[in-house]
């Protein structure tokens, strides 16, 4: 029993909300499309998001313990990993095979999808699984694939490939939608790497807060989570994402408070929490307003 709460805690079952908000967007942007959805293919495109995103944590945790960097890192909520495996040492087997279970979830979903859709499916599915796999032992390893990567796999993997899977198009709307996605989760791990860069310079990693330093790193958070908002208000007055889209603004307050307070907290890890608590936030509520929009706007 231990061993199994280990293993649900391993899979920071509190950002799991993530990857199906993402899948609910390229659902959304299928029903505006003249396609015929079907109940079971919805679910299974959910179902497929939550594991891939359950799966890289799982890896991920695994890694990190693997590697001695849980050991030395100072945890914070929204970094540093769960501490299930230092905690309960013995579980890290469970936890390895818990992310490959996952895995070969994804992978079976994603070939049912690839025998009814085609080859579309195989190319979102392939980036997604590649990621899965090599971001904490590879892509952690080079800062700009490792500002990318989350971004890209939620964008794109589980937003547009959310898209394919149920018989979409990528249009100018989907590629708006996963633009979004993609800064706002991107800039999201970033802002979380910033607590964990000491540690995780030790055990040879190289993220942006490492490569170019924590002061430059927090303006392209500001850039990219800003920027986040310009995309949606370009794509509304384009007329490729309908006027309702704009809901996503009503957390710009806080998008500019934490853009105003960051500079000054980067050294005084009392003040950063609170502003990575805040970009969880606001990034969860953008998407979900974002998500809010489609579906009043669009008829």
């Amino acid at each position: 029993m231990m061993t199994m709460q280990t293993v649900f805690q391993a899979t920071r079952p509190g950002f799991l909300i993530l990857a199906p908000l993402c899948a609910l967007l390229g659902i959304l942007l299928a029903v505006h499309q003249p396609i015929l959805l079907a109940p079971l293919e919805i679910v299974l495109v959910m179902v497929g998001g939550l594991l891939a995103h359950a799966a890289v944590n799982l890896l991920n945790e695994y890694e990190d313990f693997h590697s001695g960097l849980d050991q030395i890192t100072q945890r914070t909520p929204f970094s540093g990993g769960s501490g299930a495996l230092p905690a309960e040492p013995t579980a890290a087997p469970a936890v390895l095979s818990a992310g490959v279970a996952a895995l070969v979830g994804v992978v079976a979903i994603g070939g049912y999808f690839f025998w009814v859709r085609g080859w579309p499916v195989l190319a979102f599915g392939t980036i997604g699984l590649v990621l899965v796999v090599t971001y904490t032992r590879w892509i952690t390893r080079s800062a700009w694939l490792c500002l990318l990567a989350p971004g890209v796999g939620f964008g794109l993997a589980v937003t547009l490939g959310a898209l394919i899977a149920l018989g979409g198009r990528v249009d100018l709307s989907a590629l708006m939608v996963s633009v979004v996605v993609g800064l706002l989760v991107s800039e999201l791990l970033l802002l979380n790497q910033f607590p964990d860069s000491e540690a995780d310079r030790h055990i040879g990693r190289r993220h942006l807060p490492i490569a170019i330093g924590l002061h430059r790193a927090a303006w392209l958070v500001v850039v990219m989570l800003l920027g986040s908002y310009a995309v949606t208000g370009l794509a509304v007055l384009t007329g490729w994402l309908p006027v309702a889209a704009m809901l996503s603004w009503l957390t710009l307050p806080g998008a500019l408070w934490l853009a105003w307070q960051l500079p000054g907290a980067l050294k005084d890890r009392s003040r950063l929490e609170p502003l990575m608590g805040l970009n969880v936030v606001v990034l969860l509520v953008t998407l979900a307003l974002l998500a809010a929009g489609l579906w009043l706007g669009w008829p």
